[in-house]
């Protein structure tokens, strides 16, 4: 068997090895020495076809490869950092709200999310202040009841940027880092909330329910 040979034979075992794979990095990883060894295959058996399909599928399979471990970066990223706003701002619509005034209810319908450019925003129920650079609204899209859990209220005059679901559940899908650091955002809030009073976060319907049984 000559060298040459031993090329091709190489590049179909990296081939094989990146069919049987079930994560993309390795995937792509086996493909692109599959294609280094039947490029040279190709040139110096001079197999032309093989030799253009695997010089297409190299640069194909590299640029994957890149975008894999940037996504991956990205997640590390979000696993210890907060939520990139610069993501949301093309997004974003603004809108100017007076002191006083109610961003939301608690038990409306979750079209907005928000993030605080100028003032501070009080959420009722929970007694927590969110202050410019904060988002809010967010855990409403995840739950069953598609309600708002809590009230949040303006203390003094706030500019608010508004992001709606479409662009949000867009957003969160298409973004892995965005998607991670929301979900790690929503989890915290929670377990702060319900551990602080885990009355506000009953639906409409389970407070009533409660009131009831009370009365």
């Amino acid at each position: 068997m000559s060298y040459i040979e031993i090329l091709g034979w190489l590049g179909a075992f990296f081939t094989l090895s990146a069919y049987s794979m079930t994560t993309m990095l390795p995937l792509r990883l086996s493909a692109i020495v599959a294609n280094i060894f039947f490029i040279s295959y190709g040139a110096l058996a001079s197999v032309h076809p093989m030799l253009f399909l695997h010089l297409v599928l190299f640069p194909l399979n590299a640029y994957r490869l890149y975008q894999i471990t940037l996504t991956t970066q990205k997640i590390k990223a979000a696993r210890s950092g907060t939520i990139d706003v610069e993501l949301l701002r093309p997004l974003l619509k603004p809108e100017r709200l007076s002191d006083g005034s109610y961003v939301f209810r608690k038990g409306d319908s979750p079209d907005f999310l928000y993030f605080i450019e100028n003032g501070a925003i009080h959420l009722d129920e929970i007694d927590v202040t969110l202050n410019a650079g904060d988002l809010l609204g967010e855990i409403a899209f995840f739950t069953n009841a598609k309600e708002r859990t809590v009230s949040a209220r303006c203390v003094g005059d706030c500019t608010i940027m508004k992001l709606d679901e479409a662009g949000f559940m867009r957003l969160y899908y298409q973004n892995p880092a965005f998607g991670f650091s929301m979900i790690k955002l929503v989890a915290n809030r929670l377990l702060e909330g319900v551990q602080a009073k885990p009355e506000a976060y009953k639906s409409g319907a389970e407070a009533r329910r409660s009131r009831s049984a009370i009365d």
